[in-house]
Formats: C-alpha cells, sequence, structure tokens
C-alpha cells in the first residue's frame, strides 16, 4: 500500500511558521488486526513440543510470557500467586497504601517456598484471639509457639482454633497448641525428600525446623510439597519462593515506597507513569536505583517508540513496557490524539532493545491468544494482560449480577472512578475531612467497564497458552 502526503498542510496554529511540510509519518503504523503471519513448514509434531521459556527482565525468567496488569481491577495477592503458579508473574498496583502494598508482596512470597526461613512465630501467653489475627493478616495456616529463647514448645494451626470462640479466644495458645511431646520436627538442613517422607509417615502438614538447641530455624510444610509437584513450572527464585513485581509512580514518596516493597521482597519494581519517555521516568529510574538496596530488576513504561526505549534502558531499565492508548479501557488516543499502533510499536522497540538483551513487554491491545503469537512475532518477550484478567476469580474487581448474569468491573487506572478511589484512600489515611478535588477539572484518559464473569484464571491461562503453542 503506497501513501503520499500531496496536498497536506501544517495547522499553523502551532506549526512555526518555517515549517514547510507537514510532520507526518509516510510508513505505514500496523496494530494487531491489520496483520496475518504467513504460515510456514515446520518440523514440530506436537504443540506440545514447543517450548514457551522467555524472559519478563534481564534476572526474571518465566515459563510462559504472560504478565498480569498493574491494575486494581486485576493484580492484587491472589492474582499474582496463580500467575507466579502457572509460570507467569503478577504486578501488584500501587493504588493502595503503602504498608498494605508491601503486605501482598509479603503474602504471594509467603505462599510457598522450600523451606520458610521466617515462619510466623508467637509466644506461649499470646491469646487465641492474637493467633487467629496472626494468621489472617500474613494468610498462613499455621503459628509455631516459641519460648523466649526461640526454642519451638508447639504449633497451633487453623483447624486448632477454627471453633475457638464463647470466651476460648482470651485464652493463651498454649492451651489449644499441639505441645512440643507430640510435635513432629526435624533438624535444620533437612532434604526436602526426607521432609516430604516425614510429613507422609506422620501425617502432618507441618514441619518444623530446628537447630541443635532446639531453636526455631525454619518450616515446611506439605502445602509446599503439594505445590512443588503440582506446579513445576512456576516462576520462583532461588529461595523457592513465587516471585513477584509491584509498581511504583514518580511522585513524591515513591522511594518510601519502592523501599518497603524490596524489605517485603519484591523481585521488580515497576515504574509506572503513563508517558514513559520524560524526564520524570527517568529521574525516578535514578533515584531509585541511587536511594534503594537490595537486589530487584527495574522495568519502566510506557513508551511506544524506538527513541523512547534507547532513553529508559540508558536510564537503567532490565524491561521496557511498550503501549500508549491500545487497551480496550484505555482512551489516551481519543483525549490527546497521540499513540502509535502497538504492532508496529512493538517492532520498533524490540530492534532497540534486542542488542543489549532488555526484554520487550506488550502492554495492551491484547485480546486473544492470536495477539499474543503476533506481539512475539514483532520481538516482544512477553505480553500484558489487563481486561482479559479482570474477569476471572482471582481479580479484586467486584461481582456484579445483571439480567441473570455475573459480570465484574473493571476500569482504565486514569479514569475518573480510578481517580476519585484514590483520592479517597489519601484522604482516608491523611485524615483530612476537608481534602476534596474538583473533579469537574478532571480529563480522564481511561473508562470503567463491566466484563464477564470468567472462573478461575486457570482457564483462561490454558486456553491461551494452547492458542500460543499452536502457533508457535
Amino acid at each position: 500500500m503506497e501513501r503520499t502526503l500531496e496536498g497536506v498542510q501544517p495547522y499553523s496554529g502551532f506549526m512555526p511558521e518555517s515549517a514547510s511540510q507537514a510532520n507526518i509519518r509516510p510508513d505505514v503504523g500496523l496494530t494487531f488486526d491489520d496483520v496475518l503471519l504467513v504460515p510456514r513448514h515446520s518440523t514440530i509434531r506436537s504443540r506440545h513440543d514447543v517450548r514457551t521459556d522467555t524472559q519478563f527482565s534481564r534476572n526474571i525468567s518465566l515459563h510462559i510470557p504472560i504478565v498480569s496488569a498493574n491494575m486494581d481491577t486485576v493484580t492484587e495477592s491472589e492474582m499474582a500467586i496463580t500467575m507466579a503458579r502457572a509460570g507467569g508473574i503478577g504486578v501488584i498496583h500501587r493504588f493502595m497504601p503503602i504498608e498494605r502494598q508491601a503486605q501482598e508482596v509479603r503474602r504471594v512470597k509467603r505462599a510457598e517456598a522450600l523451606v520458610v526461613e521466617n515462619p510466623l512465630s508467637l509466644p506461649p501467653h499470646a491469646t487465641v484471639r492474637e493467633a487467629r489475627r496472626a494468621m489472617r493478616k500474613h494468610g498462613v495456616g499455621g503459628v509455631i509457639i516459641i519460648d523466649s529463647d526461640d526454642r519451638v514448645i508447639g504449633i497451633v494451626t487453623r483447624r486448632d482454633i477454627m471453633f475457638a470462640f464463647d470466651g476460648v479466644e482470651d485464652q493463651p495458645v498454649s492451651t489449644v497448641m499441639t505441645g512440643r511431646d507430640k510435635l513432629i520436627t526435624a533438624p535444620k538442613g533437612t532434604s526436602f525428600a526426607k521432609a516430604r517422607e516425614m510429613l507422609d509417615r506422620g501425617r502432618v502438614e507441618k514441619l518444623p525446623l530446628v537447630d541443635e538447641e532446639g531453636r526455631l530455624a525454619g518450616l515446611i510444610t506439605a502445602k509446599d510439597v503439594e505445590h512443588l509437584l503440582h506446579y513445576p513450572h512456576a516462576t520462583k527464585d532461588e529461595k523457592g519462593q513465587l516471585r513477584v513485581a509491584a509498581a511504583v509512580g514518580v511522585r513524591p514518596g515513591f522511594i518510601d515506597r519502592a523501599t518497603a516493597l524490596v524489605e517485603a521482597g519484591v523481585d521488580a519494581l515497576v515504574i509506572d507513569i503513563a508517558h514513559g519517555d520524560s524526564t520524570n521516568a527517568i529521574e525516578a529510574a535514578a533515584k531509585l536505583r541511587a536511594e534503594v538496596g537490595g537486589a530487584w530488576d527495574l522495568v519502566i513504561g510506557n513508551v511506544a517508540t524506538a527513541d523512547g526505549t534507547r532513553r529508559l534502558i540508558d536510564a537503567g531499565a532490565d524491561a521496557v513496557k511498550v503501549g500508549i492508548g491500545p487497551g480496550s479501557i484505555c482512551i489516551t488516543r481519543l483525549v490527546t490524539g497521540f499513540g502509535v499502533p502497538q504492532l508496529s510499536a512493538v517492532a520498533a522497540a524490540s530492534e532497540t532493545a534486542a542488542p543489549d538483551g532488555v526484554p520487550i513487554i506488550a502492554d495492551g491491545g491484547i485480546r486473544n491468544s492470536g495477539d499474543i503469537v503476533k506481539a512475539l512475532a514483532a520481538g516482544a518477550q512477553t505480553v500484558m494482560l489487563g481486561s482479559l484478567l479482570a474477569g476471572t476469580k482471582e481479580a479484586p474487581g467486584i461481582v456484579v449480577v445483571r439480567n441473570g448474569q455475573r459480570y465484574k468491573i473493571t476500569r482504565g487506572m486514569a479514569s475518573l472512578g480510578a481517580r476519585m478511589s484514590r483520592d479517597k484512600k489519601e484522604t482516608q489515611r491523611t485524615e483530612d475531612s476537608s481534602m476534596k478535588r474538583e473533579y469537574e477539572h478532571v480529563v480522564p484518559e481511561g473508562v470503567e467497564a463491566t466484563v464477564a464473569y470468567r472462573g478461575p484464571v486457570e482457564d483462561i491461562l490454558r486456553q491461551l497458552v494452547g492458542g500460543l503453542r499452536s502457533g508457535l
């Protein structure tokens, strides 16, 4: 297809008088619906022989190239846990108080491990109520009881306190715990295979590890063994913990947020900004690298050009998120007139990033497995999904019923509803009742929508990855 610019005149209202021609690119921009991939000869006999391993960032590998979006109706700890177990990764959104976001990260990191290094523990004089509250807060099913010298003297599980009400809640946990005389423990350094044998032989669910003095040194659970067998391709760190990413912004306070997330064990920080090719993003990246310690990868986005990708790589990005306005609930292109068709944007970004080994995340516009294949063919290493996952059980969006059908609410993070929700949380956090916003001056770049309830996210991933395998 040929296109010419004959007869096109620049708008003199904002172009300099010296401009002699319109600043319009002559090349054609393509999005997913504009392209079909040409079938070629294949020596692969079965789609099950296809490998879908890829990189999320420089130091984080995945079994499947799928990332759940950092939206408040898509990714919190439950989604992130499920994504990691499936071989992908989730990015926990930042539209919550710092401590709560850090707690969401801790929930993911505690969900499973080869050995829980710092298992939840309480002294024997703690109450049943405190034990119940601690287990609920940390999302675990048991707490180790230790004395003042950290020696293991018992264990309390959810089963022990399931019906502990009506006065029992104020009693010490020592009255309901399984005592040391009946408790099965193992020496520190016990192999995973040996621990599995002891759990099976003792018909117990938790195996505390102790040192030579009987002090608590770790924990292996039957659930972790089960998960290891059931999810062999889970995205895990060197300790056997699930990997998770979390978003931060660029406004004042983002360093405090990032520090709390790193202390909670986050594996990657994602600078979440609508226009990633900006001084704000580059300065934020430099500040994070300089002021936040620990080992973590840095993901920055969003951009839509090769130049923008190069600037973020030079700023220290371990992965670059690409996509300005392609999402189904994003209206940036309508409001601002800016954007690049997603397939072309991904191709340009990947060409720039490939020599540096920096993965590209195609963020937005994915509606089916065929679009994933096209995004990878254009050079992306992963795709980020929002609306496709928003209707699943694990997504934090609320469920509504219309005409007998169940739906979930989803929204762009630049929508008016998302803005109002953030302001409300800020007001509650500062307890400033006089804090009000003039919402009539807000120009939303996202919308709210309902998506059909789609059940467990595992079912969606199975279909998407199956289609991806067929395409590859």
